[in-house]
């Protein structure tokens, strides 16, 4: 059962932690919000759609966001303590300060037991719900972003620019031209109009326009030959109404073809993840024993090419030197091993780039399955640091331990980035690099709790006043009696 002051402490915690929590939250959301907005703005959802589109992807900030939130509520509740005293009264009554922390430690725990559940059960669910619903807006509502008076070339073949668009979801637009992209030996088309208009197409693969009062201007260059087509004359035929279906079914599949609905390593918990990745070692393995054995046969036939005398890999009929050889057929000889090298060449950096984004996916999947539990344990390592740094400060509000909190988160996400990329490129262990930053934290807590347990002097500027007082006092004169002088 909870003792009197062990409540007190927990209400002093909770009562900052959820206000950061919150405003954290919010910050985070935002951030979203600026990333993601311009995709679904103009594409006909409603506010309902796009909230509740924006918190299936900000969900996943939680596991951000409450690390930092135990951070910075531990270095508050500890500092508000201090600069009251009231750690100064606990200790005189005899209450150490491990037992001072030891129910905001109980809770921190729980906290990050929370987190791991919540990481491992909730948060793939609601990433699996904003892919799907971002599926369904690319399903039903292209990303095609029209912007008025730039030229846009997002449908497939064509180039379009509308002096202005207007309408409750933009289906008027005036000012229009659209060409059509071809090369030298295609015909080649563009059409002018003074408005049209998008109405719903029969199918929904196709983008459906119908332009009024405008020409169409086309050459018809296709087959012919250059003298017949610097004698063919420009073709202009003016309309009054022009229907024309664009298709856009590469704009949805692609979208599709990006959102892997059912096999997104995002979507799996963490037990599910280990056969992921035991399926992918898989993969890799026999992936780079075909790259051995198929850059290994090319390079040998190179090598044999271009080294016909070894007597150990060509038969001795056809033992010749580059030097006996004359005229064209040298010339054959150093222009097939040339082309021999560079198709090794290219094959080696396909290769390398099939490599690369192996590695890169192997990684991506160890890290979001080791963080699921990293973060959590990061919740205890930031309640260490955060309460040894308030206890040392004993300083509350937002001043100083906010400083100081987003200093040490900082570290703390360039360190995440740093490794991260330096997994993704190959040069670091995946698992390692999940780790790295609580295995580089948690010492500093270790160290900052027996500061804080020693009454430690760390952050007081009089104590480095006097340990570097015999430095500073050669370089100043002495003002003793300056005033009798």
């Amino acid at each position: 059962m909870l003792k009197i002051l062990d409540r007190y402490i927990i209400k002093t915690f909770f009562g900052p932690f959820f206000f950061i929590f919150s405003v954290l939250f919010f910050i985070f959301i935002v951030n979203i919000i600026w990333v993601q907005l311009g995709q679904f703005m103009g594409k006909g959802l409603s506010y309902w759609q796009i909230l509740k589109l924006l918190f299936y992807l900000g969900v996943n900030v939680i596991s951000m966001v409450l690390p930092l939130t135990i951070l910075l509520a531990s270095i508050m509740s500890f500092g508000e303590f201090g600069e009251r005293y009231e750690l100064a009264a606990m200790k005189a009554a005899g209450i150490p300060l491990t037992r001072v922390m030891t129910p905001l430690l109980g809770i921190s725990t729980a906290l990050a037991i929370m987190l791991f559940f919540f990481s491992n059960n909730i948060i793939p669910d609601f990433q699996k719900k904003a892919k799907n619903m971002l599926f369904n807006i690319a399903q039903t509502k292209p990303a095609i972003n029209f912007t008025p008076g730039q030229f846009i070339d997002q449908i497939p073949g064509y180039m379009v620019k509308f002096d202005k668009i207007y309408g409750e979801n933009g289906e008027n637009i005036e000012g229009v031209f659209v060409h059509k992209k071809a090369n030298a030996y295609e015909n080649q088309q563009s059409v002018v109009a003074e408005k049209g208009k998008f109405v719903p197409a029969a199918n929904k693969n196709y983008l459906k326009l119908v332009l009024y009062n405008g020409y169409v201007f086309e050459d018809a260059f296709a087959g012919k030959g250059d003298n017949v087509r610097q004698k063919q004359p420009d073709q202009a035929i003016k309309f009054d109404t022009l229907t024309s279906h664009f298709d856009i079914s590469e704009i949805i599949n692609k979208a599709i073809e990006k959102e892997q609905i059912t096999d997104d390593y995002r979507f799996q918990t963490y037990n599910q993840l280990d056969g992921t990745i035991a399926k992918n070692k898989k993969d890799n393995k026999q992936f780079f024993d075909n790259i051995g054995s198929e850059v290994l046969n090319q390079t040998n036939s190179v090598v044999t090419y271009m080294d016909k005398g070894n007597k150990h890999k060509v038969a001795p009929k056809t033992q010749i030197k580059l030097d006996t050889v004359k005229g064209d057929k040298k010339l054959e000889i150093i222009y097939n091993s040339y082309n021999r090298l560079e198709n090794l060449k290219s094959t080696l950096e396909s290769k390398k780039n099939e490599y690369s984004s192996n590695v890169k996916y192997f990684s991506k999947v160890v890290i979001y399955q080791q963080r699921i539990v990293a973060y959590s344990v990061t919740c205890i390592i930031f309640f260490l640091i955060g309460a040894s740094l308030g206890s040392i400060i004993r300083k509350g509000g937002m001043g100083l331990p906010v400083i100081i909190a987003i200093v040490i988160f900082i570290i703390f996400y360039v360190m995440n980035v740093g490794v991260e990329n330096m997994s993704w490129s190959g040069k670091m262990n995946p698992y390692l690099a999940a780790w790295l930053p609580n295995l580089i934290l948690l010492p500093f807590g270790v160290w900052m709790t027996y500061k804080a347990l020693t009454d430690s002097q760390l952050f007081d500027a009089e104590k480095y006043k006097t340990l570097f007082k015999p430095i500073t006092k050669r370089f100043t004169k002495s003002k003793e009696h300056q005033r009798y002088q």
